[in-house]
């Protein structure tokens, strides 16, 4: 089956580089706006892809992320990207993309979990839930994201924008994919060597608290890395591309230097 991408484009289409930008759960391509808005991106050609299945999007047959790295890669080779950017579930299905080798190319991983314990307990108690209650707990997750909006330091109509992406999500979609998303985290044992055997250049970004995170043993593991680029956002950042957009422009601008 293939994938209906719902596609935002910027930039010169005859450009230089082309860089894919993979949105978070329950997020729209539309999500990636602040950044794809940055002066420094000016000549790069970007394009944001909604995941399926997410912001009320056609969704997959298959919620694997391995048949979302698969779907993903053949994207990126019929945009011709040169870098990859994912935020949070985005992220973890470009982690899936190198450590399968669909991808070589730079990546920028915003705010990826490798592993249950990168994520917090409470958000793991409420996927799992699902298995008793249903749909009912997607609902809940989806208020809850659509209330933390308020935070994004954008105009009241640029909030609501954000706020209608997870209003457009359907609470079966997103269960389907939360436990697909739990699934592939409990497969997480030594996620970060492998990336790093990758070789692939890449950029591991996370607030210094926010959406997801990485164990000790990971960070070390990063941190040894050759080809891995760790950067710290100071403070308290959960929307990483709408909250610091000039900060991820830039990460991107060192992920194109390398392309």
């Amino acid at each position: 089956m293939a994938y209906d991408w719902q596609i935002i484009e910027s930039g010169p289409p005859d450009a230089e580089h082309t860089v894919l930008l993979l949105p978070g759960g329950m997020c729209s391509a539309g999500s990636y706006a602040e950044v794809m808005a940055q002066p420094a991106l000016t000549d790069t050609r970007l394009v944001a892809a909604t995941m399926p299945g997410h912001a009320g999007a056609p969704p997959p047959d298959d919620y694997s992320h391995a048949t979302y790295a698969r779907h993903t890669a053949e994207l990126v080779t019929k945009v011709g990207a040169d870098v990859v950017v994912g935020f949070s579930m985005g992220a973890c299905v470009a982690v899936e993309m190198l450590t399968s080798g669909l991808f070589t190319g730079p990546t920028v991983l915003l705010g990826v979990s490798m592993s249950p314990r990168d994520e917090p307990a409470f958000f793991r108690a409420i996927a799992r839930s699902t298995a008793v209650l249903g749909n009912l707990p997607m609902k809940v997750l989806a208020a809850g994201a659509a209330s933390m909006v308020k935070r994004v330091p954008v105009p009241a109509e640029r909030q609501a924008e954000l706020r209608d992406d997870f209003r457009r999500n359907n609470p079966r979609d997103m269960r389907l994919g939360l436990r697909a998303y739990l699934h592939w985290l409990d497969e997480g044992d030594g996620r970060a060597e492998k990336l790093c055997g990758t070789g692939v250049p890449m950029w591991v970004v996370h607030a210094e608290k926010g959406d997801g995170g990485l164990t000790a043993d990971e960070r070390r593991t990063l941190q040894a890395c050759p080809n891995a680029h760790l950067v710290t956002i100071p403070g308290s950042v959960f929307f990483l591309p709408n909250e610091v957009p000039e900060r991820i422009a830039d990460v991107i601008g060192q992920a194109l230097a390398a392309a």
